[in-house]
């Protein structure tokens, strides 16, 4: 068996040998990973080098601390992971980053979001992976690459056929590089997952949603596509949903945060009827109201059978809406997810969910409410679950891999499809 080479050591040559000072952070996480030697051996390891890290201190980490971390790194075949989250990383230190991707044969996983990456930086990143071939899973959420930045990897895509799973969510891109990234995605076979969250969109043409709604149609191979914050009407929506009757491999979809109406859930609700794939609808904070929630809750009922999660936080849902979803869960086996908060509940929404829970059709960690009683009425409280929960953040202690704690895009280093 190989003997694999000691980190920190490494990490202390490498310091004395560029004239760097040792970051603290680094140097413990390193020595952690020394200590685990059999599985870093036979698996690989993912160093967690977060800046946010609130459970012990942290020095973050600087372009000088990424040079000596990425020339430590460059020949370690069994580092398959690095999560730099929450540093202070710029354009200079994407230069070590780039370098890396080029240098390591075996990193599969890197999170850099929000660092302070821009457009020179993307272009350096995105052009190490034109050449790259085994990262399969990059997040560069929140760094203000721009809609430049974002043309970089749309043109990235169009050459590597590597990556599987890619968040360019908070990035500030335009309209040009959102139909970019959709006209590439019609020819890559590779990406399952791809996250665009709030795009800066000035017109109010829809035009980004249509030609992603035209990519739809032609991509067999994602699984899982976010547009929260695209500002999409009624249109848009009928668009997609025209586009996902001609695809049967997306699972997950992400509409939250639009100007989504009941009219534009009337086209998902028809679509549920006849999609077989669909496996997660988010339309947190739109504003379905309780025509809406009806007209979901009738698709649910009688004819889907392949909608496991439905997030309607914040949609201005009263109790009528509710109680014709609570009911379509009681004929519809296998709708395991559902989140409500954020909604106008009368007592009978109350009462329904309630007996829900009680009855063991919905398990308490797959939804954000919690029955108690005061003085005979049944209330709801909230819980802390959601299909974002862990989008911004994951715990630093344990796995959390499930629906109900969050999207696959958000922390599965690589796709699980």
């Amino acid at each position: 068996m190989a003997v694999c080479p000691d980190l920190h050591q490494g990490y202390v040559r490498a310091c004395q040998n560029l004239g760097q000072p040792e970051n603290p952070f680094i140097a413990r996480v390193l020595r952690e990973a020394d200590k685990n030697d059999k599985t870093r051996c036979t698996k690989g390891i993912t160093l967690k080098i977060a800046g946010n890290n609130h459970l012990e201190p942290v020095q973050r980490v600087t372009d000088d601390d990424l040079q000596v971390l990425a020339s430590v790194l460059s020949n370690s075949v069994f580092v398959t992971g690095l999560d730099l989250r929450y540093n202070t990383v710029t354009d200079a230190g994407a230069k070590h980053v780039a370098a890396l991707l080029q240098e390591n044969s075996t990193l599969r996983y890197l999170n850099l979001m929000f660092n302070d990456i821009g457009t020179s930086g993307a272009e350096l990143i995105a052009r190490a992976l034109h050449r790259n071939e085994t990262l399969g899973y990059l997040r560069m959420t929140g760094n203000k690459i721009g809609n430049k930045g974002g043309m970089f990897f749309a043109s990235m895509l169009q050459i590597n056929s590597t990556l599987e799973k890619l968040d360019l969510g908070d990035c500030d891109m335009g309209t040009q590089c959102l139909i970019a990234t959709a006209t590439a995605l019609t020819r890559n076979k590779s990406v399952k997952a791809i996250n665009l969250n709030r795009p800066l969109l000035y017109s109010q043409e829809e035009e980004t949603t249509v030609h992603i709604a035209l990519m739809l149609k032609k991509n067999s191979s994602l699984v899982e596509l976010h547009l929260c914050k695209h500002e999409m009407k009624n249109f848009g929506v009928e668009r997609l949903c025209e586009a996902l009757y001609e695809n049967s491999s997306l699972r997950y979809l992400d509409l939250s945060c639009n100007k989504i109406t009941r009219d534009g859930v009337k086209f998902l609700a028809e679509l549920l009827k006849r999609n077989q794939t669909l496996e997660i609808l988010d339309l947190n904070a739109n504003r379905i109201e309780d025509d809406g929630a009806i007209y979901l809750s009738e698709a649910l009922a009688v004819s889907n059978r392949t909608l496991q999660a439905l997030s309607v936080v914040s949609n201005s849902i009263h109790g009528k809406g509710l109680v014709a979803l609570a009911d379509a869960m009681k004929t519809n086996m296998e709708l395991s997810y559902i989140y409500i908060w954020g909604n106008r509940f009368d007592e009978a929404a109350c009462i329904a969910f309630s007996e829900l829970i009680e009855r063991g059709r919905l398990k308490p960690s797959c939804t954000d409410v919690e029955p108690y009683e005061v003085d005979g009425h049944v209330h709801l409280a909230e819980l802390s679950h959601g299909l974002k929960k862990h989008y911004y953040w994951t715990p630093s202690c344990g796995e959390v891999m499930s629906k109900d704690a969050n999207a696959s895009l958000a922390i599965a280093a690589v796709s699980e499809h």
